[in-house]
């Protein structure tokens, strides 16, 4: 599947080539921590079928394995965009720079020992109702 995505400034893209069914949510410390989030969605991207145009900026950083994990995101406005092992010949996209995200569900999840225990299932979660769109007559 072809996909394209970057960040949100616009800053950074890409266009990658990629297998659906290789999309994991993982819930480890670090994830968590980086992104502030309770997880973080990611699909594996070979190197040689990743295309990017723009220049992120990286943190690395040593993982609970010991090898070098590099982080990439966007030096102006923060977005995440991949991780990187200092051994690997693929990336770990983040699902949500792509703009094909809806299309790719996750597979699998890992880490799930460090899991937020409300993060497993949030479907009884109230939804917060949309806001009435704002009309001119009560702007001013």
């Amino acid at each position: 599947m072809r996909i394209d995505g970057g960040c949100h400034c616009g800053a950074i893209r890409y266009e990658a080539e990629v297998n659906p069914d290789n999309v994991v949510i993982c819930h480890c410390t670090d994830c968590q921590t980086i992104s502030g989030a309770p997880y973080r969605t990611s699909i594996r991207v070979r190197l040689s079928k990743f295309n990017l145009q723009g220049e992120p900026k990286t943190y690395w950083k040593v993982g609970d394995s010991g090898r070098r994990v590099m982080t990439a995101f966007c030096g102006d406005c923060g977005s995440a965009l991949y991780s990187h092992r200092s051994d690997a010949d693929f990336i770990n996209l983040r699902v949500g720079s792509a703009s094909q995200r809806k299309s790719l569900p996750p597979k699998a999840q890992g880490f799930c020992g460090s899991a937020m225990p409300w993060a497993m299932d949030i479907r009884d979660v109230p939804e917060i109702p949309p806001k009435p769109p704002r009309s001119a007559a009560t702007d001013s």
